[in-house]
């Protein structure tokens, strides 16, 4: 055989073997999203407690913050008539809850009342295959202005867009990591929470 097909080959078959083992470990990459012990997201400065409400959801159950103790939980903002950033929003909190291995509770605060209703709510959860693993908290402006205030989110509107962000709330209720939308990705979530999950014991 000719030396120069035979080394071909050997490439072929080297190259070949790699893309098997990458699809068995799931295409992901070699390096860890962060340290073991170390959050890939933005550690918060210590002290800030997570805003607490009473609302309804995209069901009209209670929803609270106080009844989410003992749990991290993951919150995040959206907005029913968003195309762009808010359904990458949803499918990043389901690959980090995929990426887990198991469910903990997540919030989408909603961003845009009085257009975010609980029809459009259930309307995007559906289409995002979301439901019974994403909860919309939902009310008027003025319910949620001290939602937003104790997140430090911008509320969509016309003249601007709202913040795409990820807060993680620890088991206390404190804010302690957080991210921009773009920062995010199932696996830094997941790590994070498995930490916060952790520090719960």
């Amino acid at each position: 055989m000719n030396p120069r097909i035979a080394v071909a080959l050997v490439l072929v078959a080297v190259m070949a073997l790699g893309a098997l083992v990458l699809a068995a470990r799931g295409g992901r990459d070699a390096e860890p999203v962060a340290a073991e012990n170390a959050f890939a997201g933005a550690v918060l400065p210590k002290g800030f407690r997570a805003p607490d409400f009473e609302l309804r959801d995209q069901d009209g159950e209670p929803v609270s913050m106080r009844s989410l103790r003992g749990r991290p939980v993951i919150v995040t903002f959206l907005y029913t008539h968003c195309e762009d950033t808010c359904p990458i929003q949803a499918q990043t909190v389901r690959g980090a809850l995929d990426e887990l291995g198991h469910d903990v509770p997540a919030l989408a605060i909603a961003v845009d009342p009085p257009n975010d209703t609980p029809r459009s709510a259930r309307r995007l959860l559906a289409e995002q295959r979301a439901t019974g693993r994403l909860d919309f908290v939902l009310g008027s402006a003025a319910d949620l202005r001290p939602v937003w205030r104790g997140f430090a989110i911008q509320r969509q509107s016309v003249t601007q867009e709202h913040n795409a962000r990820f807060t993680l709330v620890d088991a206390n209720g404190y804010q302690r990591v957080g991210y921009p939308g773009r920062e995010a990705t199932p696996e830094r979530l997941a790590h994070d929470i498995a930490l916060l999950e952790r520090e719960a014991g």
